[in-house]
């Protein structure tokens, strides 16, 4: 193999083409699989410059490339990890790598490039790139319908939840609704069966003074009745959303005294009202709406005060805003009552023995914010308690 037949051999059966190559760029020799490879006849490519091999596209710089080499040649291999291209007789353009080897002879100096078509590679790395990005595209599809489930699993587990505490929150309801409503019905029934004996045995007796008194305990039980019912009927209606609003204007002083003097047979012995109006006197909300709160507001101020203490109801009109407060001398609520005081059926530890269904407060805030209000209140315990109501006023309403 060291002789000159065995090099002849090496250069014209190598399955690689083979070029020789003058530092012109001049084609010398080239074995068969080179012109094989490139698509010539035997010969046809001697003396030819090797940029006949380069798809014209690149031919033009590569004199450029060629002469930087020669100014530095050195053993090089030429197309990994790049693309690489070279061009058959007929055009056709094919990815190559190339070896570059140069040598300097008493002819010269010269440049070996073995070829090798890379094509079938070419085309498995294409398709393992393909099925690779398929692959990555389904494994993606397969994550993000993976992810809509658990979304889904995650949303229905929510929903389940919330139903679960709806229900609970309901059955509570349930609960304390049945303990409260036996327990104020109870009491004015019994007063009214009570009371209805009594005052058949006092007229009997023709005893009216005390026949008056009882009669006075049924009226008084019988508007307690009415109150529980006219509350339950409130949150019925508010809950089905039945509650209209009718804004109209009308005169804020004639519209409170009004109010005090359909509450004024709630006081209980000495206590009295004093009502102080601030501002313009024209407002615009809905006046049975506002009559519940107020008429609530007060009986509860009476309810939960004193007797020979003051009740001191105030009403501020200013230019984009309509106060009115409630202020009483009586109980008072707990700080950790506070926090509770606006939910349904919630009775403050102080009040327990006194009648009420735990209803008010949680309507007068709905009535309140159905028109757009809102309600705060301060209390000290066993001082007093003072709730506060705003309303938005436009500029019409004091036209």
């Amino acid at each position: 193999m060291e002789s000159k037949q065995g090099f002849e051999a090496v250069f014209k059966y190598a399955t690689e083409g083979i070029l020789l190559i003058d530092e012109r760029g001049k084609i010398i020799r080239i074995n068969p699989s080179a012109e094989k490879l490139f698509g010539y006849q035997n010969g046809e490519l001697l003396d030819q410059q090797i940029e006949a091999l380069i798809p014209k596209r690149f031919a033009d710089k590569h004199h450029h490339h060629r002469d930087h080499y020669n100014e530095n040649p050195h053993p090089r291999s030429m197309g990994v990890g790049i693309g690489l291209y070279g061009a058959k007789k007929d055009g056709t353009e094919f990815p190559v790598e190339i070896s570059l080897s140069p040598f300097t002879s008493e002819e010269g100096k010269f440049v070996i490039a073995f070829i090798l078509d890379i094509t079938v590679r070419r085309l498995a790395e294409e398709k393992m790139k393909n099925y690779s990005a398929d692959l990555e595209k389904q494994v993606g599809n397969r994550t993000l319908i993976l992810r809509e489930a658990i979304s889904e699993l995650e949303k229905t587990k929510n929903e389940l939840n919330l139903a679960l505490e709806k229900e609970k929150e309901l059955n509570e309801l349930k609960s304390r609704f049945v303990s409260m409503a036996s327990h104020e019905f109870r009491t004015p029934l019994a007063t009214i069966m009570s009371s209805l004996s009594l005052v058949k045995t006092y007229g009997d007796q023709n005893d009216t003074e005390k026949q008056n008194r009882h009669i006075g305990k049924i009226k008084s039980s019988i508007n307690n009745l009415t109150d529980i019912l006219n509350d339950f009927l409130s949150v019925s209606k508010l809950e089905e959303g039945k509650v209209e609003v009718l804004m109209e204007t009308f005169s804020v002083q004639e519209f409170l005294k009004g109010i005090i003097s359909d509450t004024e047979n709630l006081c209980k012995q000495d206590q009295k009202m004093v009502y102080i109006h601030d501002g313009e006197d024209t407002v615009r909300l809905d006046k049975k709406i506002l009559q519940h709160i107020l008429f609530n507001l007060i009986s509860n101020a009476t309810k939960f005060s004193k007797e020979g203490s003051q009740i001191t109801i105030r009403t501020q009109r200013k230019e984009k805003m309509i106060l009115f407060s409630v202020e009483d001398q009586g109980i008072g609520i707990s700080e950790s009552d506070q926090k509770h005081l606006f939910q349904r059926f919630y009775r403050a530890k102080n009040a327990a023995n006194i009648q009420g269904t735990g209803l008010g407060l949680n309507i007068i805030e709905n009535y309140a914010e159905l028109m757009k209000g809102k309600i705060s209140f301060t209390s000290v315990e066993n001082v007093g308690t003072t709730f506060t109501l705003s309303f938005p006023q436009s500029s019409i309403a004091s036209n």
